[in-house]
């Protein structure tokens, strides 16, 4: 009897062991699960293009604004708009093309970064190719529509932007989606000689997945934003376009409430990329649901063991 007893109480501290066990790893994947999506949240409200929109220079304040933040860094140069979009961000250019990948528009760091140009290239935007990159993100910060533009019709539909450099605006007209490899060194070279400028524009039409004819010449000066694509292992989505003189209106600034066809397009692309954070709680939350049966078996089998040694002890 009294091994029973101790066999008993023996099983019973066990099963509290384990329950206690159980419920501890449980509660610190729901604590990690809960942080990872606040860390998550917190890197892209820092991306989000309406914390810098105090910066953004217009025509009334006469880039005051804007220069209020190059005088925060030096190394702000320019301000990327593209039409219909949330890519509407301060534009950087460091001394190498490592500081402004986890490095914000203030200087501080940030693991959203910025957006960038090409280190080499020069910063008022005459070279025949300029090269700008940003994170991909998702809720669609940074450059994370760029990929996007892989849908036909986001391409036809979404065909001007501006660019705000030398306390002037210019015009953006995109031309070409490619989809590349990031060892591509054709696509990605910053100054292409005057011999190699027919060569490069030819490279890139073909390359292209989608294109409009807007007679592109190697006079012209071209500008090609660059990203990670999520579609393939090191691959690169850029869209391309010709930097003018021009300065084109925003279509989408002129929506009116009752025609809101393209407006939908868009948000629907933003809310199916709001929840992809949220996939996060999924490794978890499978764990969760193995150890509630492991709880729930292993209490059944200590129940079990009960019986049978009441059963014992009745014989």
């Amino acid at each position: 009897m009294k091994a029973v007893e101790i066999s008993r109480k023996a099983i019973k501290g066990v099963n509290n062991i384990v329950n206690f066990t159980v419920l501890t790893i449980i509660l610190l994947l729901l604590a990690f699960a809960g942080y990872a999506l606040w860390d998550s949240n917190q890197i892209y409200q820092a991306a989000d293009k309406s914390r810098y929109a105090v910066y953004k220079p217009t025509i009334a304040d006469e880039g005051k604004s804007f220069k209020e933040l190059q005088a925060l860094n030096t190394e702000v140069i320019a301000w990327l708009s593209v039409y219909g979009t949330n890519i509407d961000y301060p534009v950087t250019q460091g001394k190498d093309n490592a500081k402004y990948v986890n490095t914000n528009v203030e200087g501080l760091y940030s693991l959203s970064g910025s957006l960038f140009l090409n280190y080499s290239s020069s910063k008022d935007f005459s070279d025949f190719s300029n090269i700008l990159y940003g994170h991909h993100m998702e809720k669609n910060t940074m450059f994370g529509e760029i990929g996007n533009f892989s849908d036909k019709t986001m391409f036809d539909s979404h065909q001007y932007g501006n660019l705000y450099f030398n306390e002037k605006n210019h015009g953006i007209e995109f031309f070409a989606f490619v989809h590349t490899d990031a060892y591509d060194k054709m696509v990605f070279t910053p100054n292409v000689g005057e011999e190699q400028q027919q060569e490069f524009l030819d490279y890139l039409i073909k390359k292209a997945k989608y294109k409009r004819d807007i007679g592109i010449t190697t006079e012209d000066r071209i500008i090609l934003l660059s990203t990670c694509s999520s579609s393939s292992t090191n691959g690169r989505d850029i869209l391309i376009g010709k930097i003018n003189d021009e300065v084109y209106d925003d279509p989408f600034s002129k929506i009116k409430t009752n025609d809101k066809k393209e407006q939908v397009y868009v948000d629907s692309k933003v809310s199916s990329l709001e929840n992809v954070p949220y996939r996060m709680l999924l490794p978890p939350l499978f764990i969760l649901i193995i150890l509630v049966v492991f709880i729930i078996k292993h209490n059944y089998k200590a129940k079990q063991n009960k019986v049978n040694y009441r059963s014992e002890d009745k014989s």
